[in-house]
């Protein structure tokens, strides 16, 4: 099983990935942006782009890694990973089901003024463009089809403990 955990940069996927990790039994968190890293690295390099999302590679490769993971280690894979492309959602959810993987699709979702206090209060990135870029990008995905396709944790008024506590429980049901 992919316990995928979805939301705009910076709405606490990485944080809350390793909590949910915790409490799932036999379960890895798979960072799908590393595949787009190793993409990255290619020299000389892909053509340009501002999001390695968009190479037609990344969507299958990650497919294809997480099917080889889980047939090596079995459990559950916890997957933090903004997508905010339908097609490319559709590409990888229906990559996943033809390997008969089941996934569990989950939106981090913030109000826009909480979200750009944490981007601007990271202690670890500080305050990031990137992720004030994809803001927008998010709301418009939250509204036309990104809420509908996953179970929506709205993380506001949430520790990311307790969101991982709210998510381990909906896999659980």
């Amino acid at each position: 099983m992919i316990v995928w955990l979805n939301g705009t940069h910076g709405a606490g996927k990485t944080t809350t990935s390793a909590l949910v990790q915790q409490l799932i039994p036999n379960s890895r968190v798979f960072d799908a942006e590393k595949v787009g890293e190793t993409l990255m690295d290619i020299r000389p390099g892909l053509p340009d782009t501002d999001n390695f999302q968009h190479w037609p590679p990344w969507r299958p490769l990650v497919v294809e890694t997480a099917r080889r993971v889980l047939d090596y280690t079995g459990g559950t894979l916890v997957m933090p990973m903004t997508v905010l492309v339908e097609q490319y959602w559709r590409e990888i959810s229906t990559g996943l089901a033809e390997h008969a993987i089941p996934v569990k699709h989950f939106v981090l979702h913030t109000d826009e003024n909480t979200l750009r206090a944490r981007i601007d209060g990271d202690t670890d990135l500080g305050p990031s463009p990137f992720r004030h870029k994809h803001v927008a990008r998010y709301a418009e995905a939250a509204r036309t089809w990104l809420h509908e396709e996953a179970e929506v944790i709205d993380t506001t008024h949430l520790t990311p403990a307790e969101a991982a506590l709210q998510i381990v429980e909906a896999v659980r049901r």
